[in-house]
């Protein structure tokens, strides 16, 4: 039995993710080797940490995979209530960080509930949803979804992490489409979200998110009302990714990367340091195994047997997307700056075990896809 299980072990997406880990890891090195704080202290301290996150994470990973997926469903409400009261304790004691109140210290280390709250809400959202099977495009079944994404979504947005809580949303939003979502559904929420983003913009976001929207929209329509500062994030990873040409300066050797010219680019711009240092086939491949890690997420979405694992995959695939476009999209300046690290790239210890424990549960669902016979 367990040997027939085994043969529908996804390979394919273990081989993505072992990949990118080792393009992360080489990525990081270079990003920390010479790179400083605003404060002046040296980051080659982060690299020797990530490697401790990465080995949790890969236990992370093991255990989930092991652990049957069907029976989380029994745990969603007090994961969710847990991460919903955490969320509200980071509110009133958590560290402040690039302008937000996302973390919790626990002496020299820290951890940020949004992360692990984003796998959360897919578990969340799944058994909800998938006790619904047969009428999960009913109104009551999505707005019920709708109501249980606003909550975390919200206490996200107070800290506020525009980033995560766009996340959030689209978490929701792949998953109650993969539950049935009607177009007219979406129509109707689409319309209804429109005052909801004028107070968002009006009351949910500080000035300094404000300006990094202005400003990218500025840099897609008249780039000479961009304030240099206000873009200089943006305009450093271009500079550095333009440098890099078809092949890149190589690791280490980077003008940019190296002269701690592109800010924070052990993880929001981290591409950035693969684009100047490994050029645009560095770029490519990385692009490239993001890609086929999403399409097996889908593959395996498809090939679940009952609806709760389908929704379940549909969340991870959803989380994991969601950082890969906007984290490159900005890099690209195609998108603006929201602070969303590359998935299995990136440093930050919350995140780097919520996505690998997130391909567990894909691996989970692939080795119980077909139900065993006797």
């Amino acid at each position: 039995m367990e040997t027939r299980r085994w043969r529908d072990y996804n390979w394919p997406l273990l081989i993505c993710v072992v990949a990118l880990l080792i393009i992360g890891v080489l990525a990081l090195y270079s990003a920390t080797l010479t790179a400083v704080a605003v404060n002046g202290a040296p980051l080659s301290t982060i690299f020797p940490r990530q490697m401790v996150y990465i080995v949790v994470g890969i236990m992370a990973m093991l255990f989930a995979t092991i652990f049957d997926y069907q029976l989380l469903s029994s745990l969603a409400r007090p994961l969710y209530i847990g991460m919903l009261v955490l969320l509200i304790i980071v509110l009133v004691i958590g560290r402040v960080s690039e302008g937000a109140q996302s973390w919790i210290a626990f002496g020299e280390r820290t951890f940020q509930p949004s992360e692990v709250g984003k796998l959360v809400l897919v578990l969340a959202l799944a058994s909800y949803m998938g006790r619904y099977e047969g009428r999960s495009d009913s109104w009551m079944v999505q707005l019920g979804g709708l109501l249980t994404t606003s909550a975390p979504l919200l206490l996200v947005l107070i800290q506020p992490d525009l980033g995560s809580a766009i996340v959030y949303g689209m978490i929701w939003l792949v998953m109650a489409w993969g539950a049935g979502m009607r177009w007219q559904q979406f129509v109707v929420l689409a319309v209804l979200a429109i005052p909801t983003i004028y107070l968002v913009w009006m009351q949910g976001l500080d000035s300094f998110q404000q300006v990094r929207l202005l400003t990218f929209y500025y840099l897609l329509t008249d780039p000479s009302k961009v304030d240099f500062n206000a873009g200089y994030n943006v305009i450093q990873a271009l500079s550095a990714i333009s440098a890099g040409g078809w092949v890149g300066t190589g690791l280490t050797h980077g003008l940019f990367s190296q002269g701690n010219y592109v800010p924070v680019q052990h993880t929001d711009f981290i591409f950035a340091v693969v684009g100047e240092e490994l050029g645009f086939v560095g770029g490519l491949v990385l692009i490239t195994f993001e890609g086929l890690l999403l399409w097996q997420s889908l593959s395996i979405a498809e090939q679940s047997r009952d609806l709760f694992g389908r929704l379940l995959a549909l969340g991870v695939f959803a989380l994991i997307a969601s950082h890969v476009l906007i984290n490159i999209g900005m890099n690209l300046s195609i998108l603006p700056v929201t602070g969303l690290p590359l998935p299995f790239v990136s440093a930050g210890g919350s995140f780097m075990i919520t996505v690998l424990a997130g391909v567990g549960l894909l691996q989970s669902i692939a080795l119980r896809r077909k139900r065993l016979a006797f």
